[in-house]
């Protein structure tokens, strides 16, 4: 079953996606005081307005979406993740493939109490974002344990083999030397 986002995380994409429309519009601010309202282009100050009152409303907009979009699940075999606004999209990494956990925190993740999980393997990285602290660390040590439990299986059934084979030879050498 996956598992749902916290409050924190509608907070945190709010943060997230807030902060990124102020800069743009900051820079569509200044280019309209650089080069439009000098030469009195009556048609850039309305597409900049046009442009400006998008943005405002993808960042109210979007962070509700995308908290209801954002799933994950962790099973016995794969990590799945279910993410997007406007295109969707799913990531699953099989768990025996996995190479590193880390969990980190940006500034917003932290004034919100959440944490990602980055997951690395050899095809490259995802990350399970907005987790509360608590989860990010149960997560991490959760998956821990299957990268072990995987690699001592991993580790049994290369010996199995190993003495199979030495167990053949063995057995040819035998019928040779009689």
């Amino acid at each position: 079953m996956y598992e749902k986002l916290s409050k924190n995380a509608l907070l945190n994409m709010y943060f997230g996606t807030i902060t990124g429309t102020i800069a743009i519009l900051a820079i569509i601010f200044v280019l309209e005081l650089l080069f439009v309202i000098p030469n009195n282009i009556g048609i850039l100050v309305i597409l900049g307005l046009i442009i400006a009152i998008i943005l405002v409303f993808n960042a109210i907009i979007s962070p509700v979406f995308r908290f209801h979009r954002y799933r994950y699940k962790i099973d016995e075999e794969s990590i799945d993740i279910i993410e997007g606004y406007v295109f969707t999209q799913r990531n699953i990494v099989p768990i025996e493939r996995l190479h590193k956990l880390q969990i980190s925190q940006g500034p917003f993740d932290k004034l919100c109490n959440v944490a990602r999980v980055k997951i690395t393997t050899a095809g490259g990285d995802v990350e399970i974002r907005f987790l509360e602290n608590e989860k990010a660390e149960k997560i991490t040590e959760s998956l821990k344990q299957k990268i072990n439990q995987i690699a001592v299986e991993q580790k049994n059934q290369i010996a199995k083999e190993q003495k199979k084979r030495n167990e053949e030879e063995q057995k040819k050498l035998n019928e040779t030397q009689e």
